[in-house]
């Protein structure tokens, strides 16, 4: 099964549940020994997170992982802890803890952030406009 839920959808009903979803990294932060990811798909984004402790492979995958891989993961949905919810997404009360991980394609390091309000010179713009198509200001 590609994926049993979209990213989007995730909320504090599902705490518990094991899930598996399908997406691009949106963003990914290294915290010493935790990693965690912002996976995107078409519905939104959520958090997944990935402990050593918990599974040292996955861990190993998500040090690969980054800018706009294509991955499939696997994991428990958890409430995040107080003080780390982020109100300004839909799926902010919660996170993905990985238990497994595949990556499913590899991407090269976009030219410009896609997601981003950031100033890109037009010449760039129309050289990767297929890029350029996917970020919110267009």
């Amino acid at each position: 099964m590609l994926k049993s839920h979209s990213c989007g959808e995730l909320k504090k009903e599902h705490v518990g549940q094991t899930v598996t979803l399908a997406g691009w990294v949106d963003r990914r932060r290294d915290h010493g020994g935790l990693i965690f990811i912002d996976l995107r798909d078409r519905q939104g984004v959520v958090q997944v997170a990935f402990n050593p402790e918990i599974s040292k492979s996955c861990h190993e995958v998500a040090n690969q992982l980054r800018s706009e891989f294509v991955v499939r993961v696997s994991g428990e949905v958890a409430r995040r802890p107080p003080g780390t919810e982020n109100p300004k997404l839909p799926t902010g009360e919660v996170e993905i803890t990985a238990r497994d991980a595949e990556i499913l394609n590899p991407s090269r390091t976009p030219p410009f952030y896609i997601n981003e309000d950031v100033e890109v010179e037009e010449n760039l713009r129309l050289r990767y406009r297929y890029l350029d198509l996917r970020r919110a200001g267009m």
